[in-house]
């Protein structure tokens, strides 16, 4: 088949290569617009826009997919289906309707279970012992759309988001190019969500990245494992911002009030509401991550003192 490919981040591109390899015919990317990174904040081209740029494959980036000027050039490409895996933005009734096949989604969740931005970082958050990936038609609905196919993808007791994403965007790709072998074939069918077990994926903010040393052990350690590697769990000590790397429940250590911090010799332990966690890597604002015990010996941390 003809395809426009829509995505912007790193996770879109096994799904490209994906493609690339098969018998489809690549005609166009379609990303979001550069945005400024950096220091210097200069425009960069995103991952998806970039491994376009490398191939010479024309690389399209409308501010928003309703505009007038991308929807023509997408009837002049005339695509037969667009797959899509993480693009970043609503795409109109008007868009949906060009290509002959429609729009398919990778989703990094077993739909109807985490529609949204975020389906990995809420699965790891809450606990989710199994998630997946499911392809489906793309429509005016958040991820409402009918799915042609799934998988299924255990979540590891010290997964990140990031570990879960990277092996999700993997797996994904091969299903998404069997989607579109099907669909060229004639013989995929797309079957409707049920309408129970829905659950939402909000996107992540960094207020939700603030870890609560209230919570017991097992939830202080999901949350920083979900917000792993973005947009990185945090807490405040001495007044200042601290990043965390994920963190190792322990289950007969010492008594701790929550966000309390005891420093031994091979060891950085802090409370929680029930058992204690050992901390991870340490990112001090401005400074590189370092082991939780030099974060510690370099300032000299005191009895008594605690993460807020």
């Amino acid at each position: 088949m003809r395809l426009v490919f829509a995505g912007t981040p790193a996770v879109a591109l096994p799904s490209l290569d994906a493609i690339a390899a098969s018998g489809h015919e690549l005609l166009a990317v379609v990303t979001r617009p550069d945005a400024p990174a950096g220091r210097g904040r200069h425009l960069v081209r995103s991952p998806a826009g970039a491994w376009a740029d490398e191939r010479g494959i024309e690389v399209l980036t409308p501010a928003r997919p309703r505009e007038p000027e991308f929807q023509q050039r997408l009837r002049e490409l005339a695509p037969d289906c667009v797959p899509v895996v993480a693009y970043g933005a609503l795409v109109p009734p008007s868009a949906l309707e060009i290509p002959r096949h429609g729009w398919v989604n990778l989703h990094f969740s077993l739909l109807p279970a985490w529609r949204g931005a975020a389906p990995v970082q809420h699965a790891v958050l809450h606990g989710d012992e199994v998630t997946g990936a499911s392809v489906f038609e793309l429509e005016a609905g958040l991820d409402t759309g009918p799915v042609y196919g799934t998988l299924t993808e255990e979540i590891r007791p010290t997964d990140t988001s990031g570990d879960l994403l990277d092996r999700l965007a993997v797996s994904g790709a091969g299903l998404l190019v069997a989607v579109l072998d099907a669909i060229q074939a004639g013989t995929a069918k797309a079957h409707p969500q049920p309408g129970f077990d829905v659950t939402l994926a909000p996107k992540i903010t960094v207020e939700d990245a603030n870890v609560r040393w209230n919570d017991p052990a097992f939830a202080v350690d999901r949350r920083v494992r979900a917000c792993t590697p973005a947009p990185g769990a945090w807490t405040i000590f001495r007044g200042e911002r601290v990043k965390l790397g994920p963190v190792r429940p322990i289950a007969n250590g010492p008594s701790l009030t929550a966000g309390a911090i005891q420093v031994e010799r091979t060891q950085v332990l802090v409370g929680t509401a029930t058992t204690p966690v050992a901390l991870g890597e340490v990112r001090p604002a401005g400074k590189k991550a370092m082991p939780a015990t030099d974060w510690a010996r370099g300032l000299r941390i005191q009895a008594g003192e605690r993460f807020e």
